[in-house]
């Protein structure tokens, strides 16, 4: 009797977790394009965000519904939209299951939590979620309270943050954007690291997680990578697999660090489908639905309920041309808790992190600074900007020693702050960069 029984377990178990078993409901191909393809006879079935799956000589394929019809349902797919021919059978496979687990730190995987670092599938976890989880109710969630550091002078002197915090790196192409997150993702005061590489350059993704967060970072680290050759399906996908991870480790209570580079390249792709399923751009090219979906994912990041852990999220923002009022930096610098602007200019003296600390800001550095060191920044602040706006009338020879006592000291000590604030990837971490400063202030040398 026992055989039997564990014969019939044995055939629901494979019957249970195998597609090719069930009942599934299908249409055919009526319409391909090189972004979409519409697929008629699931209208009914068919949710927004369900997975459907095809096969046919080329290979099986997979895409995601974006738009539901009276008749038809058109599809973003995942793979090359080529493979995909008229009169194809379609099958709708529901919502995305993803199931992390502890065993994902160290891995590396797709857009869809498939391995992407030639390894097995990593474990699942004890339960799949099909949907993103839902933000936290605003007055459940923890308050911001402790801070921590990065070990970035620039960061922890004028942009201090705080667990769960949102903080974005706005810079134009090529100014060290993902430098400084790579600094910043070997900070000592998290758990896990969850690494969001959306749109990147493919033959830079190996040498970002290897050589940069090294095999140490990595050992607590998952990273989700869709390179920018992938379709913009899985680059949309991306960021979603990113922030559903790092939700199943803050709900264990972990400090949870969420990079992710960029968040203008999500939105490209968040504006190739939407296009492609026919919605009409509003702002420079951006269909409405980009802004909806931008506070949607960002919101969920931060800190979790109680007795949950936090999402502290570090992502870079693209600026096109450098233009700061770009619409997608102009909407992302509305959501977040704090920007940090990286400065050609600054870039091409040679001074790295080109962090500009006069256009910077952190909307929790007061939860950060103590008393003394608030009165301290706010000083060097008016200090450096009057440097800055008499930078001209030096270059002229138009300054005088001894007319302006304050533009005196600043033309002392300013060219010494920003010796302190420079910082290589390789050069030690600051413990405490308010002694840093202090050192170099008093004995003019530079900072060990």
């Amino acid at each position: 009797m026992t055989t039997v029984l564990n014969a019939l377990e044995h055939a629901y178990r494979r019957i249970a977790c195998d597609d090719r078993f069930l009942v599934s409901h299908g249409g055919r191909v009526s319409e391909v394009s090189p972004t979409h393809y519409r697929v008629d006879g699931l209208s009914r079935t068919a949710r927004l965000g369900d997975l459907v799956s095809s096969r046919s000589r080329r290979g099986a394929g997979s895409g995601e519904v974006v738009r539901i019809m009276p008749d038809s349902v058109l599809v973003a797919p995942f793979d090359d939209a080529g493979a995909i021919g008229l009169g194809q059978a379609v099958f709708n496979r529901g919502p995305v299951h993803l199931a992390p687990g502890p065993d994902w730190r160290g891995r590396v995987v797709d857009a869809l939590g498939r391995p992407a670092d030639s390894k097995p599938a990593p474990a699942a976890g004890p339960a799949a979620m099909a949907t993103p989880s839902a933000t936290p109710p605003a007055m459940q969630r923890q308050r911001v309270s402790e801070s921590f550091m990065t070990g970035v002078r620039v960061i922890d002197i004028f942009t201090p943050l705080c667990h769960g915090q949102r903080l974005g790196i706005f810079a134009g192409s090529g100014v060290g954007k993902s430098t400084l997150l790579s600094m910043l993702a070997n900070a000592d005061a998290f758990d896990t690291v969850v690494i969001a590489l959306v749109g990147e350059r493919g033959r830079e993704v190996r040498e970002f997680l290897e050589d940069t967060i090294g095999q140490a970072g990595m050992a607590k680290s998952v990273a989700v990578v869709a390179t920018s050759d992938e379709s913009a399906m899985m680059r949309r996908r991306a960021p979603d697999t990113a922030m559903r991870i790092a939700e199943y480790f803050r709900d264990r209570g972990d400090k949870v660090l969420l990079i992710l580079d960029s968040i203008t390249r999500f939105a490209h792709a968040l504006r190739e489908v939407a296009i492609g399923a026919g919605e009409p751009p509003v702002a420079r090219g951006y269909p409405a639905s980009v802004f909806t979906e931008l506070p949607r994912l960002l919101e969920r990041a931060g800190p979790g309920e109680s007795g949950c852990g936090s999402i502290t999220a570090i992502l870079s923002v693209l600026v096109d041309g450098d233009d700061h009022n770009d619409p997608v930096a102009d909407a992302v610098r509305g959501i977040l808790d704090g920007h940090v602007v990286l400065d050609r200019s600054i870039a091409e003296q040679g001074r790295y992190p080109p962090v500009n600390p006069l256009s910077s800001i952190s909307r929790l550095a007061d939860r950060a600074w103590s008393a003394d060191q608030k009165r301290l920044v706010l000083r060097l602040r008016a200090m450096l900007a009057r440097y800055e706006d008499t930078r001209d009338i030096r270059l002229l020879g138009a300054y005088q020693a001894g007319v302006d006592p304050e533009l005196d000291q600043a033309v002392r000590q300013v060219p010494l702050i920003y010796d302190v604030l420079k910082q290589a990837p390789g050069d030690r971490p600051s413990a405490d960069p308010f002694a840093d400063l202090a050192i170099k202030l008093r004995a003019g040398e530079p900072v060990a």
